[in-house]
């Protein structure tokens, strides 16, 4: 566990902080970093279209049983990814982003790398495929948030419990 300061990075407490582990749907807390930084860095817009291609659409675990050619907004999408943890809706912004999904996980992994991460690696944009090449630890975790909130737009997501989409059917 690591408990640290956001706007000073100064760590408050921390015990095995650096033991690298599966982080799961965590794993999202990176995949949000990028696509705060593309919103950011005019690459992307919220009112933009995505179409859910069949790779985004095959994505188990939590979803939202996007189907193949289902187009949703950007905004919606982000929504899906921070409220639910859509395995689906991440899979589909990363192509959106990156053009495919290995694409953007070595963008994750160049973001990792240009954070300092020591203990950090990913395989995958979700976290659904966990296994011995994708990892973090507390304190790696601990800097991607303290970036991630660096953008004011992820508290239009984080902030929120509970929405809808497809006009409030889900």
């Amino acid at each position: 566990c690591l408990l640290m300061e956001a706007s000073t990075g100064r760590v408050l407490y921390a015990e095995n902080e650096t033991d690298p582990l599966p982080p799961a749907s965590v794993t999202k807390m990176m995949s949000l970093l990028l696509i705060m930084e593309a919103l950011e860095n005019g690459v992307i817009s919220l009112d933009q279209t995505v179409t859910t291609s069949e790779y985004a659409a095959s994505m188990g675990g939590t979803q939202l049983y996007l189907e193949v050619g289902e187009q949703m907004t950007v905004n919606d999408l982000i929504k899906a990814i921070t409220i639910p943890s859509a395995n689906d809706a991440t899979v589909a912004m990363a192509e959106l982003i990156a053009g495919t999904e290995p694409e953007f996980v070595k963008r994750m992994n160049d973001k990792a790398e240009m954070l300092g991460l020591k203990n950090t690696h990913f395989t995958c944009s979700t976290g659904l495929f966990d296994d011995n090449d994708h990892y973090t630890c507390a304190y790696d975790l601990a800097v991607i948030c303290k970036e991630l909130i660096r953008h004011k737009t992820i508290f239009d997501y984080s902030t929120v419990w509970m929405d809808s989409l497809r006009n409030g059917t889900f």
